[in-house]
């Protein structure tokens, strides 16, 4: 008897892309994965289909944005090079499960679906209508596509998944849809002891995406109003080069600030867990910022770290509930600056401690048990295809 097969489609890196990798290493030893997307996956025991990530031509670009404009969403979507391709290399595989990662996946997986009587499970991840509003170019063009995506292919949907309490009340209130599952972004469990903090010295640490939305000179600018103990390494991957260089010419004349090499994001956590404090001021630009709960937040709290954040309500929620760190009273770098300067050796440690107290709670051990059961409970009901 074969195992049910699952795919597990994503117009993403899956080698890079930490969300999809704890999808694909939770389900591959009780499933037959298929895995489409943009790199192969790290997991070696699941078959992959390649999807193209190539840039467009300027002509094509030219009529997508027209079609865009034209609201023509449908002509849009299927002319999608990585679209057509999933379509031709897995119309026709059966499959008992789609988990389709983020809306652009959507209507591709609701095809495959009325190829293969299979259910249908949507990633939603974050609240794509206003995914990057604080762009003017991105409300013009994709705003209302997104919108089309979610309002068309949520109710079509037999379970819905998204990354944190606030996005799923908003799906479920703008969409008029069940509240989807929260499955939060958390990394798995590492057992290390945090590092004492060192009298006079304190040392920060941020990594993530260089992108001009999440305002990372805040956190250059930081330095500027903290006493002498305090350094700050920048770990920043991908984004716009233009964007880094700016960050790099600001923090020039720093030098308690270094920009360090990244690491793999399965590496981030050794890595980091000789720092004292996890460091993300970001500025709620946009919806999805306000509701920030990313991997590197549930990274600070493996590598042992204190956490020093502004008001961002669902990390803010965290830390203060299990005393992690810091959260300013707003999104301003003097503000921060005021609660860490007043903190010693001993506090930080304290954070340092809290943080390994809530490491195994906070852990994606804990977490994958809803991915799990909600994916076997899909599996269960439906109804079985042809061997």
């Amino acid at each position: 008897m074969r195992r049910p097969r699952i795919l597990i489609l994503s117009f993403s890196p899956l080698a890079t892309d930490p969300r999809v990798s704890r999808q694909i290493d939770l389900l591959a030893p009780d499933y037959e994965i298929i895995a489409a997307g943009f790199s192969a996956p790290l997991n070696p025991n699941v078959s992959y289909v390649a999807l193209s990530s190539r840039r467009q031509s300027t002509t094509h670009r030219l009529g997508s944005a027209l079609r865009l404009l034209a609201r023509r969403y449908d002509s849009y979507y299927w002319r999608i090079d990585s679209v057509q391709e999933a379509l031709s290399s897995l119309e026709h595989l059966p499959f008992d499960l789609i988990l389709a990662n983020d809306p652009d996946t959507w209507p591709l997986a609701q095809v495959l679906v009325q190829k293969t009587g299979a259910r249908l499970l949507f990633d939603a991840h974050e609240f794509a209508p206003r995914e990057l509003e604080d762009r003017p170019g991105w409300r013009i063009f994709y705003q209302g596509y997104k919108t089309t995506l979610c309002r068309k292919q949520l109710p079509r949907a037999n379970s819905v998944t998204t990354v944190c309490d606030g996005i799923a009340d908003e799906y479920a209130r703008v969409f008029q849809v069940p509240r989807p599952l929260v499955v939060r972004n958390l990394t798995k469990h590492f057992s290390h002891e945090p590092d004492p903090t060192l009298d006079g010295r304190v040392r920060l640490i941020h990594h993530g995406a260089a992108t001009p939305s999440r305002n990372i000179e805040t956190m250059i600018d930081l330095m500027e109003f903290l006493d002498p103990r305090f350094t700050l390494d920048l770990m920043l991957v991908g984004g716009d080069s233009s964007y880094m260089r700016t960050l790099q010419k600001r923090a020039a004349s720093r030098p308690t600030i270094k920009f360090i090499p990244p690491v793999a994001p399965n590496q981030i956590v050794t890595t980091t867990r000789h720092y004292d404090i996890g460091l993300f001021l970001l500025p709620p630009v946009n919806f999805n910022y306000r509701h920030a709960l990313p991997n590197k937040f549930f990274e600070f709290i493996q590598a042992r770290l204190a956490i020093a954040i502004g008001p961002s309500p669902e990390m803010a929620s965290l830390v203060r509930k299990h005393e992690l760190g810091v959260v300013a009273a707003d999104f301003s770098p003097r503000t921060l600056a005021a609660s860490l300067n007043r903190l010693t050796a001993a506090n930080i440690d304290a954070f340092k401690a809290a943080s390994h107290r809530a490491a195994s709670l906070l852990s994606w051990e804990q977490e994958r048990e809803i991915l799990r059961s909600e994916v076997a409970r899909l599996i269960n009901v439906a109804a079985p295809n042809a061997p």
